[in-house]
C-alpha cells in the first residue's frame, strides 16, 4: 500500500468517525418513526455520545448528547407519548449515558495529554543520548539513521554510537529488549558506558566487558533493568588508524554487512556465537574477529527491525540480497536507499524500530580489487 493510498484511507476513516455520531441519531429517528411502537431506537441515541467521547472535544460531545436527548423528546412529542413513563425513562437513560460520555471524554483527554507528555520526555531523552554522529570520523565517512515503526514516535530500544579514539574509530549498534522509557534508560546506560570504555580500553573485547559490567551494575541498583529478563543484542566494531581492517565483537546481533565497490556483499559472521549483553557475564571471554576493509568498502550495521521486516506475504527483508549488485556514492545515500526499499517491501507497515549505521572507507582512486575476507581470532584482553 503506497503513501497516498494510506493517506486516503486515513482521511476516509477520519471522515467516517466525524459523521458517525450524527448518523446514529438520524438512523435512530428514522428507525423509531417507521417501526412498530414495540421497537425502540434508544440504544442508537445512547451510542451517539459514547462514540463521540473518545474522538472529539468536550463541547462536541455535549452537543451530540444534547441532540440525542432532544431527538428522543421530539419523537415522543410527535407521537403524543412525551409524558408517558416509558418515554421519560428513555430520555433519562439517554441523558445519563450522555453525561457518562462527557466523563469518558475528560478521562480520555487527560490520558492522551499524559501520554503525549511522557512521549515528549522520552523523545527528548532519546535524542540526547542518541545524537547523530559527525559525517567524518577518523578519515571515515559515517551516516546513521533511526527509523521508528510509527511515524510520529522516536522512542525505542535501538542504539548506535561512533567515537574517534586513540585505538581508532570504535562503533556500537544494538537493540535493547523492550520499549518506552525503560528502553531509553537502558540505551543511556549502554551509550554512556561505551563512550567511556571506547577511550580507555585497549581492546574491543575490553569495551564489550565494560558494557556487560555496566548493565550488571544497573540491575543491582534497582533501576528496573533485570539481567535475567532484559538484554541487549549488540555488535561492536573497531577500525584502527589507516582503516585497512575492522575488528568486530558480536553479542547476539544480526551480522554486519561489508559492501564492496563492485557491488559484492559479504556478511561478517562471527567465528563464535555469543550471548547478548546482559546475559553473558562470566560465561566466557569475548573474542573479536578481524576482517579486511578494502578502499571504497562500506560497513553496514543494522538492527532486526530491518532483517525482520515483512511484506504482505510474510517474507522477511534480506538486506544482503537486496543490496547485492547496487552501488552508492556514500553511506548517507546507502541508508536513504535502504529505508526507501524497506518501506516498499513492507508497504509502509513496519512493526519494529530500525537503527542503521554505515561507515565507508574512502576510495583512493585505484581500481577495486576485492580481497578475500580473513578471520583472525583474538583472545580477550580484559581490564579492571
Amino acid at each position: 500500500m503506497g503513501k497516498w493510498e494510506r493517506r486516503w484511507r486515513g482521511a476516509g476513516s477520519r471522515r467516517f468517525v466525524r459523521v458517525l455520531p450524527v448518523a446514529m441519531i438520524v438512523i435512530g429517528v428514522v428507525f423509531d418513526l417507521f417501526t412498530p411502537p414495540s421497537f425502540t431506537a434508544v440504544p442508537m441515541f445512547a451510542a451517539a455520545p459514547l462514540i463521540a467521547a473518545p474522538f472529539f472535544g468536550l463541547a462536541t460531545t455535549i452537543r451530540v448528547g444534547t441532540a440525542a436527548v432532544l431527538a428522543v423528546a421530539g419523537i415522543r412529542f410527535y407521537t403524543g407519548d412525551l409524558i408517558e413513563v416509558v418515554s421519560l425513562i428513555e430520555m433519562i437513560t439517554v441523558l445519563t449515558v450522555a453525561v457518562q460520555a462527557c466523563v469518558i471524554n475528560r478521562v480520555v483527554r487527560r490520558g492522551n495529554e499524559q501520554l503525549a507528555s511522557a512521549r515528549m520526555i522520552a523523545e527528548t531523552a532519546m535524542r540526547a543520548v542518541l545524537p547523530a554522529p559527525p559525517e567524518r570520523i577518523g578519515g571515515l565517512q559515517v551516516a546513521a539513521r533511526y527509523e521508528a515503526a510509527q511515524a510520529d514516535e522516536f522512542v525505542g530500544g535501538d542504539l548506535y554510537a561512533a567515537a574517534d579514539t586513540p585505538y581508532g574509530v570504535r562503533l556500537v549498534l544494538g537493540d535493547v529488549r523492550g520499549k518506552g522509557l525503560q528502553a531509553v534508560g537502558a540505551v543511556a546506560v549502554v551509550i554512556g558506558a561505551f563512550r567511556e570504555a571506547a577511550e580507555q580500553e585497549k581492546s574491543l573485547e575490553g569495551v564489550a566487558q565494560r558494557l556487560e559490567r555496566a548493565l550488571a551494575r544497573e540491575s543491582t541498583r534497582g533501576g528496573g533493568f533485570d539481567a535475567f529478563e532484559e538484554f541487549v543484542t549488540a555488535v561492536l566494531a573497531e577500525i584502527p588508524p589507516g582503516g585497512q581492517l575492522v575488528r568486530t565483537v558480536n553479542r547476539g546481533h544480526p551480522d554486519p554487512l561489508l559492501l564492496y565497490r563492485d557491488g559484492a556483499v559479504d556478511a561478517l559472521t562471527p567465528s563464535e556465537a555469543a550471548l547478548p549483553l546482559g546475559m553473558g557475564l562470566g560465561v566466557r571471554p569475548d573474542r573479536s574477529d578481524e576482517w579486511e576493509l578494502p578502499a571504497g568498502g562500506t560497513l553496514l550495521f543494522y538492527t532486526d527491525g530491518l532483517s525482520e521486516a515483512r511484506d504482505a506475504e510474510g517474507v522477511f527483508y534480506d538486506p544482503a540480497e537486496r543490496l547485492r549488485g547496487r552501488l552508492f556514492p556514500g553511506p548517507e545515500e546507502l541508508l536513504s536507499a535502504l529505508t526507501d526499499d524497506v518501506r516498499l517491501h513492507t508497504g509502509g507497515e513496519s512493526t519494529d524500530d530500525m537503527a542503521l549505521l554505515a561507515v565507508a572507507r574512502p576510495a583512493k582512486g585505484q581500481p577495486d580489487r576485492r580481497r578475500t575476507v580473513k578471520i583472525v581470532k583474538r583472545d580477550a584482553t580484559l581490564s579492571d
